[in-house]
């Protein structure tokens, strides 16, 4: 059992949305919270909120830019101690269909999804194989199991995001680095993120969707997929023939459908 009480936390996105409501959580259980955002100010206004909560530190980020990965890092170690916990939680997403994207959406999306969860994991990923301990959180999403129309980039990005975090995990277990792995495959959020998906799944409770993260880690987890109808899509795209799925899954369901109004978080 993964313990929060005295560690240090580190948590990407850690100013608005999920990444926040867990990083009280995480406050709330005893732990060093470390915020890391590319947002200046919501983090400034998080880190004045959470003060009454416990130790808490933040750093501006850009997490596509490696070598400023590892250079805040160094503060990091230096400033709080050593990160005991990585929380993967910042993401983007652009709507459209994917000729509609520039080359510059693409390769953002990409940088911040699936490349920037590597290179975070990376760097923090010896000291806790060095200590024999510690817990890495990727949040993907359940657009990293399931195609979707008018998100193919983001779907590419989680897709990726999720094969390496659950391979990650088992090189983890074949080397017994004593350093646990939870790959999180949510449904749409109401964060704001996806503002304008219309969808006959109900949409997730963001404070709801914190607390379930934070103690899958803490029961060290390999996935949390939610809702729990979740966990049985790679079970039907095995069983059923791909047209029978689309059909079911676009059709029936609706999810095919989701993204026709997608408008995104406001500016």
């Amino acid at each position: 059992m993964t313990k929060f009480s005295s560690k240090i936390v580190l948590i990407t996105g850690g100013a608005s949305g999920i990444g926040k409501l867990m990083g009280r959580e995480v406050l709330q259980r005893g732990s060093k919270l470390v915020i890391w955002d590319v947002d200046k100010i919501n983090l400034q206004q998080s880190l004045e909120e959470f003060e009454e909560f416990g130790e808490v530190y933040g750093y501006t980020v850009d997490i596509t830019n490696t070598a400023w990965i590892q250079e805040i890092a160094t503060q990091v170690a230096d400033e709080v101690g050593p990160v005991d916990i990585l929380i993967n939680n910042a993401g983007i997403v652009f709507g459209g269909y994917f000729h509609e994207n520039s080359s510059e959406n693409i390769e953002k999306v990409m940088n911040v999804n699936a490349i920037a969860p590597m290179q975070l994991a990376r760097t923090f990923l010896s000291g806790m194989m060095e200590r024999k301990q510690g817990h890495i959180c990727n949040i993907t999403s359940s657009a990293g199991l399931v195609s979707n129309p008018k998100m193919a980039v983001y779907a590419g990005s989680k897709w990726a995001a999720t094969g390496w975090s659950d391979s990650l995990r088992l090189e983890m277990q074949q080397l017994k680095t004593g350093v646990e792995v939870t790959t999180v495959t949510p449904y749409y959020i109401n964060t704001g993120m996806f503002d304008g998906v219309k969808s006959n799944i109900p949409i997730l409770d963001q404070n709801k969707v914190a607390k379930r993260i934070i103690n899958a880690i803490e029961k060290e987890r390999i996935y949390l997929s939610m809702p729990w109808s979740m966990r049985f899509v790679r079970f039907s795209q095995g069983l059923f023939p791909i047209w029978f799925y689309d059909w079911f899954v676009g059709r029936i369901i609706g999810v095919y459908k989701t993204m026709d109004e997608f408008k995104g978080r406001k500016k």
